[in-house]
Order: C-alpha cells, then sequence, then structure tokens
C-alpha cells in the first residue's frame, strides 16, 4: 500500500467509542484509557486530577489522542486482554492479511528517573501475515484550552506547552500534521515491532531515543512489578479472576505519593447520554475509606491499607476547633475543589456540562463520620493508632455530638436541598458504636455514657422515623416513602441483624420497586429527595453488591450467587464496571469506579463465605479480625 494512501485511509474516526470498549494503564500516578481501537482517548498528566493531555473521550475533535491501528477499512475485529495477573493491556487487531497487537503499559518506577517519568510504552507487533499501520499523536494541553510548540528531531518529537513538555521517541520516521500533532505510516511483517514512548520531560530536555532491549526490559520489569504485587492476594475462594482484577483496579487508582485512592480516572462521563449528572471524580472521599481499607485488609494487601490509613490520619489533624470534615479531598489532600465548567468541549456523546472540580466537598455528609470511624475502627485491629489521632478522633464525635440530627446532603450529594437521610443518621449511629468498641479495646478515655446516650437515641429514631409501614421498608429520609438502595448498609454494618423482619421486607421491597435483572438503582428520582436533576440514569452498580452481600448475610445464598453472576456478566471484556450500567448493559459515568470494584470485593468474599458454610449464614461475623460489620 502507498505511503500517502496509507495515511488516508488511516484518518481518524469522528465516532465516539462506548465507554466501555476502553481498558486502563497506568503507574500509581495518573492513567491512560486505550479503546478497542487503539487510542489513547483519555490520559492526564503528570497525576490524576491535572489537565487532560488526552481528551478525546469528552470531545472527538479537540480532545487530543495517541492513536496506532491499521487502516480501519481492513480491520475484521477487535480483541483486547490484559497479560495475565497485570495492568499490561494488549489490544489485538484482525484482518484478512494478518494480527497485529499493541503492547500498552506504564513503568512503575521508585522514583523519578533522570527526570524522565510518567511514561506510557506502546510496543506494535505483527503475529501472523503482514499489516500496515498509522500513527497519529495529537496531544491538546490543558483540556484542550493551550497551544504548543511541536519540535521534531531524528529521535521523535517535543511537544511543550507553558506548564508541561512531553517528548515522543518512536522507532518509525515521523511527520508533522496540519493540527500540532504528528503521524508515522509503517508496514510489518510477522515478527517484527515498532516502539513508541510519551513521557513528561524537564522543559528544554531532548527527546531521548531508546532501543528496542529498552523496550523490552521495561516490559519484563513492568509484568514482574504487576505479578509480584498481586502475588500478595491471599483470596483463593470463588470468582478469585474477578477480584483480583479488581484489586488490579483499585492499585492502579491508588496515588503513590500520599495512598489516596481516587474515585474514578475520568470527569464528567454522563449518568445519562445528554443529561446533566456529569462530576469530575478524580478524588477521593471519605466515604470510601471504610470500604477500601476493609478491601485491601481482606486481600492482604496491608501495605497499601496502611498508606491509605496515612492519608486519613492527615486528613484529621487538619480539622479546625469544633469543625467537621469535608466528604472530599484531593489526592494530595487540597480541600479546595471549587467546581467550574469546560464550555468549549462538546462532552461525551454531546453530553454537557463538562466539568472540573467538584462542588459537592462543601457540603454537609454526616455519613462520613460514620464511614470514617468504622475505618479506622478496621485498622487498629491490624496496627494501632496513635493517640494524637484518637485525641481528635474525640473531637470529631464532640462536634458529632451537636450536629448528627441536622439535614444534610447524604450519601448521594443531592443538590436539592438537604433532608434527614436515614442513611446519615445510621452512620452517625457507626460512628459511635465504633467509637465505643474502639474505647474499650483500648482503655482510653472517652465521654462513654454521652456516646452510649446519643447512639441509643439515633436507634430508636431510625427504627420510628425511618420506617414505613406502608412500604413496610426504611425510607430514603424521614416522612418519605421513597426506597433507597443505601439502607442495605443497615444489615451489612450490624444496626440490624440480617434476618430481622423489617430487614427482611426492606430486601423485599428493594427488590421489588429498585430491582431489575439483578441490577440495583439508587432510588427513584421522581419520588426520592430532589437532587437538583430531574434527569434519569443507569442502575448503581454498588448497590447490586451490596444486595448480594446482604442476601448472603441473610441466608438467601442461591439468589445471592445468581445476583453476583448475573451483574459479572455486565462487566466489561476486561472486568471493568463503570459507575452505571444503561438500559441495554452499556457503561454510564465515570470509569472505572473504585467504589464499584469495592463492593465487588467484599460481596464476593460474604457470598463465598457463606457457601462455605451455609448453617452458619455467617453468624460469627463480630468475632472476625475486621469490622463487626462485616465478615
Amino acid at each position: 500500500m502507498a505511503k500517502d494512501h496509507l495515511q488516508e485511509t488511516c484518518l481518524t474516526s469522528k465516532s465516539y467509542l462506548p465507554i466501555e470498549d476502553y481498558g486502563m494503564i497506568g503507574d500509581l500516578h495518573t492513567v491512560a484509557l486505550i479503546g478497542k481501537n487503539g487510542s489513547i482517548d483519555w490520559c492526564c498528566l503528570p497525576r490524576f486530577d491535572s489537565p487532560s493531555v488526552f481528551g478525546r473521550l469528552l470531545d472527538v475533535n479537540k480532545g487530543g489522542f495517541f492513536r496506532i491501528a491499521p487502516p480501519e477499512s481492513i480491520i475484521a475485529g477487535h480483541r483486547q486482554l490484559y497479560w495475565p495477573e497485570t495492568n499490561i493491556l494488549i489490544t489485538r487487531f484482525l484482518t484478512n492479511d494478518g494480527v497485529g497487537q499493541i503492547t500498552d503499559f506504564m513503568p512503575v518506577y521508585p522514583a523519578q528517573r533522570l527526570g524522565y517519568q510518567h511514561q506510557i510504552i506502546r510496543i506494535v507487533k505483527v503475529v501472523r501475515g503482514s499489516l500496515a499501520f498509522c500513527m497519529e499523536c495529537r496531544p491538546a494541553f490543558n483540556y484542550a484550552r493551550e497551544a504548543h510548540e511541536l519540535q521534531l528531531s531524528e529521535s521523535g518529537a517535543l511537544f511543550q506547552s507553558s506548564e508541561l513538555a512531553l517528548a515522543l521517541d518512536a522507532s518509525m520516521p515521523l511527520e508533522a500534521d496540519d493540527y500540532g500533532g504528528v503521524h508515522a505510516s509503517f508496514t510489518l511483517q510477522e515478527g517484527e515491532s515498532a516502539y513508541f514512548s510519551m513521557e513528561c520531560v524537564t522543559e528544554g530536555e531532548l527527546v531521548i531515543h531508546y532501543y528496542p532491549q529498552y523496550y523490552e526490559d521495561a516490559f519484563l520489569k513492568t509484568r514482574a512489578y504487576w505479578q509480584n504485587w498481586l502475588s500478595q492476594c491471599q483470596y483463593l475462594g470463588r470468582w478469585r479472576e474477578m477480584v483480583q482484577r479488581s484489586a488490579l483496579v483499585l492499585k492502579l487508582l491508588t496515588y503513590a505519593p500520599t495512598g489516596a485512592i481516587v474515585a474514578a480516572p475520568t470527569t464528567s462521563l454522563p449518568e445519562t447520554i445528554c443529561g446533566a449528572r456529569n462530576w469530575d471524580y478524580r478524588f477521593t472521599w471519605l466515604r470510601d475509606a471504610a470500604f477500601t481499607l476493609y478491601s485491601l485488609l481482606l486481600l492482604g494487601f496491608s501495605q497499601e491499607a496502611e498508606a491509605f490509613m496515612g492519608w486519613l490520619n492527615a486528613r484529621c489533624h487538619e480539622i479546625e476547633e469544633d469543625g467537621g470534615l469535608q466528604p472530599i479531598y484531593g489526592i494530595d489532600g487540597s480541600h479546595d475543589l471549587s467546581e467550574h465548567t469546560l464550555d468549549h468541549l462538546e462532552g461525551y456523546l454531546g453530553s454537557r456540562p463538562v466539568r472540573i472540580g467538584n462542588g459537592a466537598y462543601n457540603q454537609k455528609q454526616l455519613d462520613i463520620y460514620g464511614e470514617l470511624m468504622d475505618a479506622i475502627y478496621i485498622y487498629n485491629r491490624y496496627e494501632d493508632i496513635s493517640y494524637d489521632l484518637w485525641q481528635n478522633l474525640r473531637r470529631l464525635l464532640g462536634w458529632l455530638t451537636l450536629h448528627w440530627h441536622e439535614p444534610d446532603e447524604g450519601i448521594w450529594e443531592v443538590r436539592g436541598g438537604p433532608k434527614p437521610f436515614v442513611h446519615s443518621r445510621l452512620m452517625s449511629w457507626v460512628a459511635f458504636d465504633r467509637a465505643i468498641r474502639l474505647t474499650r479495646h483500648r482503655g482510653w478515655y472517652a465521654p462513654l455514657d454521652e456516646w452510649l446516650r446519643t447512639s441509643g437515641i439515633i436507634y430508636e429514631e431510625i427504627m420510628r422515623k425511618g420506617w414505613s409501614d406502608k412500604k413496610e421498608s426504611f425510607v430514603q429520609y424521614y416522612g418519605s416513602e421513597a426506597v433507597d438502595a443505601s439502607v442495605l448498609l443497615i444489615s451489612i454494618t450490624k444496626f440490624l441483624g440480617a434476618t430481622d423482619p423489617r430487614m427482611l421486607s426492606t430486601m423485599e421491597c428493594i427488590k421489588r420497586e429498585l430491582s431489575r435483572d439483578s441490577l440495583v438503582y439508587r432510588y427513584h428520582p421522581e419520588q426520592a429527595a430532589d437532587d437538583g436533576l430531574r434527569s434519569q440514569e443507569g442502575v448503581f452498580s454498588p448497590c447490586s453488591f451490596w444486595l448480594a452481600e446482604a442476601l448472603a448475610n441473610a441466608g438467601q445464598l442461591e439468589e445471592a450467587r445468581l445476583i453476583l453472576e448475573n451483574v459479572f456478566t455486565y462487566a466489561n471484556h476486561l472486568g471493568l464496571y463503570a459507575e452505571e450500567i444503561g438500559p441495554t448493559g452499556e457503561a454510564l459515568g465515570n470509569y472505572p469506579q473504585a467504589f464499584t470494584h469495592l463492593s465487588l470485593i467484599t460481596a464476593c468474599h460474604t457470598v463465598d463465605q457463606a457457601l462455605n458454610n451455609p448453617m452458619m449464614r455467617y453468624r460469627s461475623r463480630e468475632f472476625n479480625l475486621f469490622s463487626p460489620g462485616r465478615g
């Protein structure tokens, strides 16, 4: 095929890929999302919450991309998989002329390497026949808001913006295009390879040309890193492959310098196509703390749990006198997450607005104190917390004693006004319950009489005001008849026994009103508290795993197992989940979502243990090493 004709047929498609058609690689500072078509369409450098460099996921025309693929006209099929037990992604192209593949990964370096860091390596190889490829690299700095300079050399290309410089090393000659990017056209025979590397560099540095042996060595070291890391996983139960993949996802979403875990590596992927439920998830929620610590410790990853606990500890030491905590912080612990819209981007499939920052950081979300205390209670079973931390926790509980009864924005971060949410009251009870247990275990001084009195008041209030005789279910907030999946945590946190008649009735109501084919909605927007947005949404993936866990705890093992198996079919081809699942099984919302993968791990563990001990129905969880609310 003539070179000019090859370049013409390689012109990038002007359509969006389904969200579920992406795989993820990363280096514990940031990630890149790579589509089945060989295109990197999302990457923020040098860290998760930095402005995007490749953002085609949010604007197919302006966003920027880095694609390697054969001409679209000859591709008969795509395949994508992870190298076993790693986060190394392989994308395959099937054609009549041959089979080609791209091996994508980001090396995980223990420290900065001569000033070079955050490297994306792409190894192109033909495994059968002969195949033509086109490479197009077109970065768009600062969410496609900033121009850059391009310098070509024999070693590759240097893209320089005012704040960031990227070096592209290529084993094939590069040419400039008309959009500030570069391209290359080449043909490989069976067994031949081409090599590309994109990395952050210091301003003024030259592009380093790497030889094939460097790329092969980097692959071997990266493969060894991930396989050695995963070898620590102690989970040997059913659904082991799904659990291990979820663990690898959580590790990729970890920000190594602080131990924080981002909720998801993307922003503004819509919960409804062309709707307004588009949020920035590249931050860390205190709400995820208990799930994160429990899941990591459950699998044997104590080093990650310790690092995340260090991040939580730092937040507790920052609180002001008589002050509370934010529900969300930056991955470096930053407090200001002011929300802005990027009006120049059209959004995924035209789903505006595109948001950066998250205004929910200044909301009142009272449930976070329960999640925080549960996380610290869990961790204290692993390693003793400090007395200084305990002093800060006492101050927080003093604040909660004065404010737990106030309306708040709750777990779903509603923007239509605060309500007396049942889940917020439940987790306030958890905060005092875990604090009381921790005090008795460590022998520290605490106002136990006051805490016991407060927890008792909260308990009785939930049972009176949070229960609907009409619905025969716990409801979303006091005085409502709206059913909410978050009340499944009533049994998971051990507020009520799993087989309590009210809990069994609540689960039946949730299955009847919120569940469709084992998938569970958070609530019905038209019946629930006003969240400020009237558009519909998909099913919320973690809720399905909560239902499976609650059913298993109640001894309904076959149904719990079937729910798990059904929900597994909605993962993408790599075992990854977005925040929500659409009506035809499509991924919706930010992707991949840590909360979903955390919930998958705990649900798999709970159901597996219950299946192994059906007569016990998992009743002995109180004596488990970890939380009294989980097994």
